[in-house]
């Protein structure tokens, strides 16, 4: 229920953190609160499992479960079980933001003893139109290692003089594939896309690729690491319609690597600290940096993602906030 990095910099401010999810990698697993699972949606389903998740902590972090309807009987009892109890939820995305769940009410929920955050001040002025009080803390991210450039292009077949375009992103439509491989035909680039496909995009995805003019590559091989693949490209594509805030656009500034980046709303909040990319839609001018690379713009937006958007960074915004609720006798 707590995003990994948000768990790193609240240990690190001298909390114990305790992780619980419905699936992946966490302290502990309940399945009932993955993303459409039904298991606490029957009269008089037990809740034990999910109470004793819950049972001594002084502070629960709620990310992103009562945010979006995905698990809707997950996010009532989360509400039952915490109402008068200290809790932050954390929101990426609201209801209203996203076609499929415009029509729903009610969202999300909230109670006196409760702080609300957004990762973006979009989220956080929608909230407040409804009223919901929110503060809004932007992701914070550790500044990644190197990887492994010739070994990941030699696995992909990327000549040495080639160019590659990386679009680190899922396979659903709102990431909009099509402007990703737009961009690589024009440019001349293999195109690689990395992410699983979701939301049944698997019959356009394969459609699109079918019909590419570039070479495609699919999901990372065997042995490779998302920071291969950032260092393997020469580019990254991010051309999204919606994102609640746009991990690859810091991912790709830590790494030094030249972005082209659609007008989704919450672009213009990051380009706001600073950030500096290319046009998704304009080919042009990304295919004259790469023919002539200016350092300085990847040293500065560098610069910028570990001036506002590390660790660093999140763990400053957790104790302003925590301290802001009346909860500074948590912080170590």
């Amino acid at each position: 229920m707590v995003a990994r990095h948000w768990a790193t910099a609240l240990e690190r401010l001298g909390l114990t953190v305790r992780t619980v999810a419905g699936a992946g990698v966490a302290d502990r697993l309940l399945p009932a609160l993955a993303i459409g699972a039904s298991g606490l949606d029957s009269p008089g389903a037990d809740t034990d499992d999910l109470a004793g998740a819950l049972d001594g902590a002084d502070l629960v972090v709620v990310a992103n479960v009562c945010s979006l309807p995905l698990n809707p009987s997950a996010a009532g009892t989360l509400a039952t079980l915490l109402a008068g109890r200290r809790a932050i939820l954390q929101h990426h995305d609201l209801p209203w933001q996203r076609v499929r769940f415009a029509g729903v009410e009610g969202w999300p929920p909230d109670d006196p003893a409760w702080v609300h955050v957004t990762i973006n001040e979009l989220s956080r002025t929608e909230l407040a139109a409804r009223g919901i009080a929110a503060t809004t803390v932007y992701s914070g991210f550790a500044d990644p290692p190197r990887g492994r450039r010739e070994p990941a292009r030699e696995r992909l077949g990327v000549a040495g003089g080639g160019r590659l375009l990386l679009q680190p992103t899922r396979a659903i439509a709102r990431k909009n594939v099509p402007a990703g491989l737009a961009l690589a035909e024009a440019l001349g680039a293999d195109y690689w896309l990395t992410g699983p496909i979701e939301e049944g995009y698997g019959p356009e995805l394969e459609r699109l690729l079918a019909a590419a003019r570039c070479r495609v590559h699919r999901r990372l091989p065997v042995g490779l690491t998302m920071e291969d693949a950032y260092a393997a490209s020469d580019a990254v594509a991010f051309p999204s319609a919606w994102e609640g805030f746009g991990a690859p656009v810091i991912e790709a500034s830590l790494h030094r690597r030249a972005l082209a980046v659609s007008d989704y709303p919450v672009a213009a909040e990051l380009a706001s600290f600073g950030l500096r990319w290319f046009p998704v839609d304009d080919p042009e001018p990304l295919r004259a940096f790469l023919a002539d690379p200016d350092q300085a713009l990847l040293d500065h937006n560098r610069a910028v993602a570990l001036r506002h958007f590390s660790l660093g960074a999140l763990m400053r915004q957790l104790a302003e906030l925590l301290r802001a609720a009346g909860w500074g006798a948590l912080l170590g």
